[in-house]
């Protein structure tokens, strides 16, 4: 491996470090196969041993890592993260559109039994926040900011799917369908030579954007990581053949 394959850096400075993970990369090591390629290994092996990853995101899901150069830095912000003190808002492009424009899902959700890694809603469950906003609106699909008020895994997918919008291409919560021009122009006409490609065939949730206390400085900072390039042309199709 070489440090080209280090994930772009969003933010630097003597105290923490923030990446844009791609969609594909877990942040630690796998607990069944820690040889998977992961996000702190590389970061380990070219840039420095003492790092660490502050949270996690699902491997499916792309967008801003943040790490601590030091243990009292990490010490710090886990505190900030544990006491819900850290605004984080993801964008989610779903399949299907929300009943109301903007509204927070509270809905306990638990390890599902029958599906070994995998969450479902249970009314035994622990209690989870998911608050949603309508970015943009289309007839099928819709552009989402969210941001969970609690930090369980894959709350957002499960929270958004039980309300008739799951992430698209998400194969764990939704139909693991890619968004495809088929699906959305009329007439399409497929080339019989090659088989098509979708517009987005990777899990479309982006972590976008971390508001917090800085460790170091005491000041309120914003950190920014635009979605990937493949949320802008899905948009552009839905805005020409999904529009309202």
């Amino acid at each position: 491996m070489s440090s080209a394959h280090l994930p772009p850096v969003v933010y630097e400075d003597d105290w923490i470090i923030a990446f844009n993970k791609p969609s594909g990369l877990l942040v630690a090591p796998d607990r069944w196969d820690p040889k998977i390629e992961n996000l702190m290994q590389l970061v380990h092996e070219h840039l420095s041993p003492d790092y660490f990853n502050v949270h996690r995101l699902d491997k499916e899901t792309s967008g801003l890592v943040l790490c601590a150069k030091t243990k009292p830095v990490l010490d710090s912000l886990s505190g900030l993260f544990q006491a819900a003190r850290v605004t984080k808002t993801y964008v989610a492009l779903t399949r299907g559109v929300p009943a109301e424009p903007s509204g927070v899902i509270i809905k306990r959700i638990a390890p599902d039994p029958r599906k070994p890694g995998l969450m479902k809603v249970w009314s035994g469950g622990k209690r989870c926040e998911t608050e949603y906003e309508v970015r943009e609106l289309f007839r099928r699909h819709a552009l989402l900011d969210v941001h969970p008020r609690t930090g369980r895994t894959h709350q957002i997918r499960v929270h958004l799917a039980a309300i008739g919008c799951p992430v698209i291409s998400d194969a764990f919560y939704g139909d693991g369908c890619g968004l495809f021009l088929s699906q959305l122009k009329r007439r399409y006409k497929q080339k019989k030579s090659e088989p098509e490609r979708p517009l987005i065939g990777r899990l479309a949730l982006h972590a976008e954007l971390l508001t917090f206390k800085h460790p170091g400085t005491g000041r309120e900072i914003t950190l920014q990581c635009e979605p990937p390039k493949h949320f802008e042309v899905a948009l552009k199709y839905l805005r020409k053949f999904d529009g309202m």
